[in-house]
């Protein structure tokens, strides 16, 4: 008997997705080492990551890039840089998603460039810019102008390609971050949809689209999900996705072709789920969440990137990314996934989760509707409220142990792991000289173009910003003068300003969601009246680039529900302003938050600066992802505690800061 024609199997395997890993870092020559690399292993398509001074828009030698730069991603500052990313590499043979959302337009200005002196026309360019702002105010924080300009921007793009890059994915409405800032299946769901109508809405009302063509415009918008490790409710997650979203371009924006209609993701599973304690778990997390999104065929993402085993731990390296790979090779090639059609179609299980979590999402979108639209959402706190909220309501079920994390809160006795050994050896490390080599490099990139052509370019996009037209054609322009990514972004800042977001600390659980915060309670209140003031003043700060804010937020809530009088002013400080804040709110300690790795940067100079502003004495503490060796030399710099991931329980951290405040004012 034909195997191949058993009962309910398709007369044809379906296609397997576009198979991506995350990559980028130290510098745009190294990178395209790397693509090169995982392309001959077989992977299909490409994911870039930028650094963070790129993702902000300043160049490598600007203060705020000090530390920051190749550490999360590729630094791109200029046409010549990109021209070094994607040296050899065909771009119209490519499928490439760029991970870039406030410069987006300036990175695909660059891309566009290299691909056509490569001698490719656009329209057989293929891939994606993420290019959805919101979330950035809501979790990654790499956000630059407001959120009405920042929109106006992702529409030029939406319109541009829709003329010049019909295969071009424009916007990536991604609801990955939002899971990771806390958000619910119906949250994430809900919120996810209240930004793409406020995508279609500024296109639609931009007058820059025929309204026959929003079909096109809606086929081309797609979504960049997070996938859990409750993979049943992340099958019913992305069934609940694609029928509302069927409905929303069915019924607000009148599109009639059901294939155009059609919800298309890629996806990332859940890195904030990687634990640092017991990593090798980290590989079972990776394989059940990646068939969250993969076992349903009317579900089944159009692309994957899988984290590698050891991001919690710092930077993959290329091994790490390798098995990451395999992993999809195996299940597409080995397995018989492909091999029928959807597994749960008339499943009375999956039908009931996924009209839950559709009226749910409904709810949530129709609050955000009402309230009128997902900007206001945004410039109200509302939605970073909820997100806090919710994040810390995870978090107190964690520390309950209510919610079971092997090797975490359960399950943690562990023999010794051979995978971490080799202690730093674990992770890629990045060259110090990195940075250096980049801010000289841009400054040469500077000294030999024709400076005239880069004012005219320059005063170009600057008029244009000041009025409605589409920023995409000035953009080119300033691409093809030698323009820097600082230069563009900041010529954009004088027209539109920059932008700071609602930190949504007001969002707390409050002090009795954990029975064991009463003790600390009572610690505070007995530190604050031995040290003869009011209550005790905790300055939480985030140095440098690093947007990833979750962690911060979660200790500041912690930290005010524990009796602290907490001062935290958000995301991107310089050490300057960090030890202002300190000496001017008289602060009886500091915390530093630092995720993207440039901590023996960041916190030095923090200390440095507190010393010449006669409080030395101050304590200062550090949360992030530090490698054990970085620990025990920020230690040896005078911090006084280094958290880490491993570190879950918040209400023991806020303990052992009183601690710290004790020992530091010599209280028994």
């Amino acid at each position: 008997m034909d195997e191949k024609a058993l009962p309910g199997r398709l007369p044809e395997r379906d296609r397997p997705w576009v198979m991506r890993t995350y990559a980028g870092h130290s510098s745009a020559a190294a990178t395209n080492a790397l693509f090169r690399r995982n392309l001959a292993k077989g992977q299909t398509g490409l994911s870039v990551a930028f650094d963070l001074p790129t993702q902000t828009g300043y160049d490598p030698d600007h203060e705020l890039a000090a530390g920051e730069v190749g550490r999360v991603g590729v630094p791109v500052a200029h046409l010549g840089d990109m021209r070094a990313l994607f040296d050899g590499i065909p771009l119209a043979e490519m499928n490439t998603s760029m991970t870039i959302n406030a410069p987006a337009m300036w990175l695909l200005a660059l891309y566009t460039t290299v691909g056509a002196e490569q001698g490719a026309e656009p329209v057989r360019f293929a891939g994606t810019t993420q290019n959805d702002i919101i979330k950035e105010y809501l979790s990654r924080g790499t956000y630059i102008f407001p959120p009405a300009a920042s929109l106006r921007l992702t529409a030029d793009v939406v319109a541009y390609t829709l003329r010049e890059m019909p295969r071009w994915n424009p916007v990536n409405i991604c609801s990955y971050h939002l899971q990771e800032a806390g958000a619910t299946p119906v949250q994430e769901v809900g919120f996810a949809l209240a930004t793409a109508v406020a995508v279609l809405d500024t296109v639609r009302d931009s007058g820059q689209v025929p309204a026959e063509r929003m079909g096109d415009v809606v086929q081309r918008i797609s979504f960049f999900v997070n996938a859990g490790v409750r993979f049943v409710e992340e099958i019913a997650k992305m069934r609940a996705f694609g029928a509302l979203w069927d409905e929303i371009t069915r019924d607000r924006y009148a599109v009639t072709d059901p294939k155009q209609r059609r919800f298309r993701y890629g996806v990332q599973v859940n890195s904030l789920g990687l634990t640092e304690a017991q990593p090798e778990n980290n590989i079972q997390r990776i394989v059940l969440e990646m068939l969250g999104v993969t076992l349903s065929r009317d579900a089944r993402a159009r692309a994957v990137q899988l984290p590698a085993w050891n991001e919690a731990l710092g930077l993959p390296r290329p091994w790490d990314q390798q098995w990451s790979l395999r992993m999809q090779q195996v299940l597409a090639y080995e397995s018989d996934l492909l091999e029928y059609p959807d597994l749960f179609e008339g499943s009375h299980v999956m039908t009931a989760l996924v009209d839950e979590i559709v009226a749910g999402a409904r709810v949530e979108l129709d609050k955000v509707l009402e309230m009128g639209g997902v900007v206001t959402a945004v410039e109200t706190g509302y939605l970073k409220s909820a997100l806090v909220a919710a994040l810390a309501e995870r978090r107190r079920r964690i520390e309950a142990g209510a919610d079971v994390v092997v090797g975490v809160n359960r399950f943690t006795e562990t023999e010794p792991s051979p995978l971490t050994a080799a202690g730093a050896a674990a992770v890629e490390q990045v060259d110090p000289a990195v940075e250096a080599d980049a801010a000289i490099g841009v400054r040469e990139w500077r000294a030999g173009r024709d400076g005239a052509a880069v004012d005219a370019a320059l005063d170009r996009l600057r008029a244009d910003a000041a009025t409605t037209v589409n920023l995409m054609p000035a953009t080119l322009a300033c691409v093809r003068a030698g323009v820097t990514t600082g230069e563009w972004a900041g010529t954009l800042r004088q027209v539109f300003g920059e932008y700071r977001a609602p930190t949504g600390l007001a969002a707390g659980v409050g002090p009795g969601a954990d029975p064991g915060l009463a003790g600390v309670r009572e610690r505070v209140a007995a530190t604050a009246r031995e040290l003869g003031g009011g209550r005790l003043r905790l300055l939480v700060g985030k140095p440098g680039l690093d947007g990833h804010s979750n962690g911060a937020e979660q200790i500041a809530v912690r930290a005010r529900d524990a009796g602290f009088e907490v001062v935290y002013q958000g995301i991107r400080l310089t050490a300057g302003q960090i030890v202002a804040a300190a000496v001017e709110e008289d602060v009886d300690l500091v915390g530093l938050s630092v995720l993207s790795g440039s901590h023996l940067a960041a916190v030095p100079a923090v200390l440095d600066g507190l010393r010449a502003a006669g409080r030395g004495d101050l304590p200062v503490v550090v949360g992030g992802i530090i490698p054990t060796g970085d620990g025990e030399h920020l230690r040896a710099a005078g911090v006084a505690r280094v958290f880490t991931p491993k570190d879950f329980a918040l209400t023991g951290i806020i303990d052992e800061l009183v601690t710290v405040i004790r020992e530091a004012n010599g209280l028994a």
